[in-house]
């Protein structure tokens, strides 16, 4: 048995909903086949986009996108996806398979995206082999609303009005794809490419710089020395890798060993923003800065017989607890967290959605971005729960981890993960000064490597979840092994 202690009335800080957020790349059936088919296809659609996606990614609250990249994006030249499809330049994706991109999702069309999915855009520019001028008129061409020649050409493209935008990366990666840079250098073009992003009449951008790879705490350092007062945020990439590069192991075929490892590498998300979070605390007390982690998730070997530069992998229970356990690391630290963007969107890593031709699933990982999305723009609250460790000797986790938060309504979220993949666990839920007058929820749980397929789409998805006692005010709920668990709490 363990006991989980929720204070209603310490109120830490809000959980910004942009923590819930996804990335889409020009990378493999992310784009292309995944969310977008165009006019013309017989899959059903709006203005080229998946019907069944975009209802699919509405029904879970999906709050941000990224886009173009990732690695795609320091070799995007924005001007290339503008204009009359059949006269839009066609490159090869050097990057990701030797495929051509023939660019017919750009611009428009991911702001099209965005508007029906409900969410907001967040574009990474071109630093790799782009140019300050482009990156500049890329801006005013999305922004700007006035008479200037990148407006023109906007509404010569069909849109009169400029959108929106409010989130904009410098860069990607170029500690490594973006252009093996060293910090040092990265901070100088970082303060030079920034000064010429502008804000154009109510349009405000949220700049962020190209932060580190995982455990690089120099280039933080390097980057907050240097550049912090040039940016809102400060990007992190953090991958959970079960093996090494060269052999990552299966998505869908591992050992007890290989659960553990998985969860225990992950569970490494936790030191890393924290130590993060230290260096940034040092230049940055009054948390100004944002960190947003916005790559993360599972990278396994890609699936047998399809193309390896195109990272399609499937999407387990193990998958699922790798989602619960992160998204609440970053609730716990959302003082500094204030976006995380899971790599990535549709049949590519750890995908919310895998599409082929008409049919779509959702995926373990899907469930708990929807039985999380409570926690979008609630109050995190200071809870404390005893621990026992599982696993073998020398990666050792948590069997349970949780988080709590407090809505508008005043109702108490809670979302716990048991982590075992062959004990339940029981959690009895205490609240401090108040009593727990009702509760309900969902609950995630199957067989640790279960996941869903397009014969059996419904391997794994969320249940009612009724598996709790409720005595003068304190819940008992009993947690079945490899499960995720969301419960709403009305207070007395």
């Amino acid at each position: 048995m363990h006991y989980l202690f929720i204070e209603p009335a310490q109120k830490k800080n809000k959980i910004e909903k942009e923590i819930y957020g996804n990335f889409s790349e020009h990378l493999g059936r992310c784009i292309y086949g995944g969310v977008f088919v165009g006019e013309g296809s017989d899959i059903p659609n709006e203005n080229g986009m998946r019907k069944d996606a975009v209802e699919a990614l509405r029904e879970m609250k999906l709050p941000v996108l990224r886009w173009p990249g990732g690695c795609f994006a320091d070799e995007y030249h924005w001007r290339d996806g503008i204009g009359e499809k059949s006269g839009r330049k066609k490159m090869i994706n050097t990057h990701w398979g030797g495929v051509t991109e023939d660019n017919s999702f750009g611009t428009h069309e991911f702001f099209e995206l965005c508007r029906q999915i409900g969410c907001e855009p967040y574009v990474n520019g071109n630093v790799g082999s782009g140019s300050v001028q482009e990156m500049s008129e890329w801006i005013e061409y999305m922004t700007f609303n006035g008479v200037s020649p990148m407006a023109e050409l906007r509404e010569k493209n069909g849109r009169k009005d400029p959108w929106d935008l409010k989130y904009f990366c410098v860069g990607n990666e170029n500690w490594g794809c973006g252009g093996n840079m060293r910090p040092e250098f990265y901070a100088d073009q970082y303060r030079r490419y920034a000064t010429f992003c502008r804000n154009y009449g109510g349009n405000k951008l949220f700049k962020i710089a190209c932060g580190p790879n995982a455990a690089d705490y120099e280039w933080t350092e390097v980057l907050m020395r240097e550049a912090k007062n040039y940016m809102n945020g400060l990007s992190l990439h953090y991958y959970t890798v079960t093996g090494d590069w060269q052999n990552k192991g299966s998505a869908t075929e591992f050992t007890l060993d290989d659960w553990y490892t998985t969860l225990y590498k992950t569970l490494a998300m936790e030191t890393i923003i924290s130590t993060h979070e230290g260096i940034m605390n040092r230049y940055d007390p009054e948390k100004k800065v944002a960190l947003v982690v916005d790559e993360w998730g599972t990278w396994f070997d890609v699936e047998p017989g399809t193309n390896p530069g195109f990272l399609y992998q499937q999407n387990t229970m193990r998958d699922a607890l790798v989602a619960g356990i992160n998204l609440n690391i970053f609730n716990e630290h959302s003082g500094r967290v204030k976006m995380a963007n899971i790599a990535q969107l549709a049949n590519v890593l750890q995908s919310v959605i895998l599409t082929e031709g008409d049919r779509l699933v959702k995926t373990p990982t899907y469930y708990v971005f929807k039985m999380f999305a409570r926690h979008q723009g609630a109050e995190l609250l200071a809870s404390v729960m005893d621990q026992c460790e599982i696993g073998p000797d020398g990666q050792k986790i948590p069997d349970v981890t949780h988080s709590a938060s407090m809505g508008e309504d005043g109702k108490v979220f809670v979302t716990l993960n048991n982590l075992s993949p062959v004990e339940d666990n029981e959690v009895q839920i205490a609240l401090g000064g108040k009593k727990i007058a009702e509760a309900e929820g969902t609950v995630l749980a199957a067989d640790y490597n279960a996941y869903n397929t397009f014969d059996e789409p419904d391997c794994v998805k969320e249940a009612e979840f009724k598996a709790y006692t409720l005595n003068d005010g304190v819940l008992t709920v009993k947690l079945p092994k490899a499960s995720v668990l969301a419960l709403t709490l009305t207070l007395a």
